[in-house]
């Protein structure tokens, strides 16, 4: 019996929930910032989980 798996194609989604799980305790951790701190790196933020959501999409699973 061939006990071989191949995982090969699972780790890019993986890879990219624990990315986009990455930034979103990012935004959550937005809230203990100052004002202007956070006007800067959310719109970085959610355009970075925007891409992860798409490339998520994308994959082929």
């Amino acid at each position: 019996m061939d006990m071989s798996f191949d995982f090969q194609p699972v780790y890019p989604y993986h890879d990219l929930l624990i990315e986009l799980g990455q930034v979103e305790m990012a935004i959550d951790g937005l809230s203990g910032r100052e004002d202007n701190e956070r006007g800067v790196l959310q719109p970085d933020l959610e355009s970075r989980m925007q891409s992860l959501l798409d490339a998520l999409d994308h994959l082929s699973v």
